[in-house]
């Protein structure tokens, strides 16, 4: 029986879930020897740095895909740059295949003028900042009474209760002291929250929905304008429970409005597509959004109704986008690796939002991983053959570079630190946030 070495570069859900399968799989005649790397001292990828940290059905993700990991049979080595500490030619001298899982971090764009003003962000990056991504900012301007946040996902609504939500209430979370202190800082009294299309044709899952419209000393406000309907928004209530689910939700909060008075407000509006970010001073002072209208097929259209709502900041939530790996073919227009079920190159494959771009949830990755470790398999005569296949081969070459990996074990010792820094104040865990503290934590 012959044996598959395979490297997975980005240890996400994406990553894991495929080596996960390829592992469980039923079609391969042959062992396996499976290595996971990823640019942070963490694994967990997105689980772990890209949802709000008051969300507690992410910990159960996370236990699923720790009990992977915990398992033995699949090596982590955290803290390595692909490119850099280990390129395409040497994974070809280790191993007889790669896998590239490295997701999408960065901001999809939105051209329209005035984006770049002082004020405006793009909200993969405050995500990173109150999750404690290593290497982003430690500090963020929350100077804003009132903002904007454009978008109708997860991600939009993440962010525009971050931004809304009292800050004790996220002391029950992870949040390291940077990002409470922060957050207790701001100003804010207002969260508008902006989707071009209406009620029956948001990206929001019913949960995301639901945790937004119910904040504790939060009134969540929508407004009679925007529950407009056509025969393709009938059809989508009436065929698909989750968008029954979510119009249920805001009707809902049409009939009883919250108007309780308190200091905090989250406005939903519907029907408003961002024209302009208008700037006084080189500072967001405005949002221009035209109305729009059902087109009678599931999208919408222009009315020629412009309206300026006073905004200080801006954050545009349209998006994640993938980043260009060396020495790998890249879609710049779509932000993924060029590929055909998962297959690149001979030897080379992709899986996650670096494969099929930005969409789906968690039950989509696993789906995904399926089609490209298939493919994967039944690739078998065109793999690499490595000169140097064996485990130890590869540690021995990021030793020699001085690489400081954060392996399995490592990681255990960094995960309890963590849990211990919460126990100590209450909490379940509070993170670590630079990579000197992780890597400190990981010799000791």
């Amino acid at each position: 029986m012959s044996k598959l070495r395979l490297a997975i570069v980005g240890a996400g859900p994406a990553g894991i879930y495929a080596a996960d399968l390829l592992i469980k799989s039923e079609l391969r005649d042959f062992d396996v020897s499976i290595d996971l790397f990823d640019l942070l001292p963490a694994p967990y990828g997105l689980v772990r740095y890209g949802v709000a940290p008051d969300h507690p059905r992410i910990k159960g993700i996370i236990r699923a895909l720790y009990e992977v990991l915990d398992r033995g049979d699949i090596r982590f080595f955290g803290n390595v740059q692909y490119g850099k500490d280990i390129t395409l030619d040497e994974l070809k001298q280790h191993y007889n295949a790669v896998i590239f899982a490295t997701g999408a971090v960065k901001d999809a764009d939105l051209n329209i003028p005035g984006i770049d003003l002082e004020g405006s962000f793009g909200a993969a990056e405050f995500v990173n900042w109150y999750d404690a991504h290593p290497d982003f900012t430690r500090t963020w301007p929350l100077n804003a009474k009132v903002v904007a946040v454009i978008g109708n996902g997860n991600v939009a609504l993440d962010v525009a209760r971050v931004l809304a939500k009292l800050p004790e209430q996220m002391l029950e979370t992870d949040i390291p002291a940077n990002v409470y202190e922060g957050l207790k800082a701001s100003p804010v009294t207002d969260v508008h929250v902006f989707g071009r299309r209406g009620p029956a044709q948001v990206k929001f899952s019913p949960l995301e929905l639901r945790e937004a419209t119910h904040i504790e000393g939060v009134d969540c406000i929508v407004y009679d304008e925007d529950f407009q309907y056509d025969d393709a928004s009938r059809e989508a209530i009436d065929s698909n429970n989750q968008t029954r689910v979510m119009v249920n939700t805001l009707e809902a909060l049409r009939e009883e409005p919250q108007n309780t008075g308190a200091k905090r407000r989250l406005h939903l509006h519907f029907f408003s597509s961002p024209a302009e970010v208008l700037g006084e001073g080189g500072k967001v002072a405005a949002l221009k959004i035209e109305r729009t209208k059902l087109d009678g097929k599931g999208g919408v259209g222009g009315t020629g109704e412009f309206r300026e709502i006073p905004v200080q900041a801006v954050y545009r939530a349209v998006g994640y986008f993938g980043s260009e790996l060396p020495e790998v073919a890249f879609d710049a227009k779509r932000g993924v690796i060029p590929n055909d079920g998962g297959r690149v190159a001979p030897g080379v494959y992709a899986t996650g939002w670096i494969k099929r771009g930005p969409v789906g949830l968690i039950g989509h990755t696993k789906s995904d991983a399926l089609e490209t470790i298939t493919n994967l398999i039944n690739d078998k005569a065109t793999w690499w053959q490595p000169t140097a296949p064996s485990e130890e081969s590869v540690v021995e070459l990021l030793e020699s570079r001085g690489v400081d990996y954060v392996g399995w074990p490592q990681w255990l010792k960094i995960d309890a630190h963590e849990v211990s820094l919460g126990e100590a104040q209450g909490r379940e865990r509070v993170k670590l946030v630079e990579r000197e503290d992780f890597l400190r934590v990981a010799k000791s």
